[in-house]
């Protein structure tokens, strides 16, 4: 399956804030190898923390699983342990081309995709929810109860695991993180206008916390322990335990 490249922002002004239309849909796979970094890496860590702490034939959600490459790739590399793997998006456009996905790269039928608000989920005695990237994009005032939603959710001794792009509480060490974070952009073919332009689409839609903040939104939900698993300068994974 090919992907279409990244060229949305290769234009003088930015037409509209950015949203996971179709339009962004086609370049998304292309736009996460770029911009991400260690996408895949942290994909194959989570895989070994989900082998090493679930149990054969749990449920594991990706809540915001955008075209489905890391569940299809959990899939992939966890089929001994005969999960059931449910990505849930709010994008139908997303979800039809994760179904796609599903259907060429693995011969599995245990993936399932739902088109649902993930702020009002409810998946009682799931084994692990994942969000890569998808709590940036929740408003602020709505992460703490979808937090709280997904401990109630999980079977005690459940995961979730949580990657964001996150913020320095120190000035100077953030605009450093900033700068080293766009000559990796740079270093994948985009421009500085592209940069530019991206990041005042993005402007108010993606709002990073630190990882002393996300850290205290999970333990305030009662999670622990609470702990980074993976570190790029402003790019972070953690992985928080439901108390068995």
């Amino acid at each position: 399956m090919s992907q279409s490249s990244d060229r949305l922002y290769q234009v003088d002004s930015v037409p509209e804030d950015f949203d996971f239309n179709k339009r962004v849909v086609e370049v998304f796979d292309d736009m996460l190898d770029r911009s991400i970094p260690f996408y895949q890496e942290v994909i194959a860590a989570i895989a070994q923390l989900l082998d090493a702490h679930l149990q054969d034939k749990e449920r594991i959600c990706d809540l915001g699983c955008a075209t489905g490459t890391s569940l299809v790739k959990l899939a992939r590399l966890l089929r001994h342990k005969g999960f059931a793997f449910t990505g849930i998006d709010s994008s139908e456009a997303m979800l039809e081309k994760a179904r796609l996905k599903a259907r060429f790269y693995t011969d599995q039928d245990n993936i399932s995709f739902a088109q649902e608000d993930i702020t009002a989920i409810n998946r009682p005695d799931t084994g692990a929810f994942i969000m890569n990237y998808t709590l940036q994009f929740i408003r602020p005032l709505l992460r703490p109860p979808l937090i709280a939603r997904l401990y109630d959710s999980l079977r005690p001794g459940g995961l979730l695991v949580l990657s964001e792009k996150t913020i320095q509480p120190d000035k100077k060490l953030n605009r450093t993180y900033i700068e080293i974070y766009h000559r990796f952009k740079q270093e994948r073919g985009y421009s500085e206008l592209e940069i530019a332009r991206k990041r005042e689409a993005l402007e108010n839609i993606l709002i990073p916390f630190s990882i002393e903040e996300n850290s205290a939104l999970l333990r305030n939900a009662g999670f622990t322990p609470v702990t980074t698993f993976f570190q790029w300068f402003n790019f972070s994974s953690i992985v928080a335990v439901k108390p068995a």
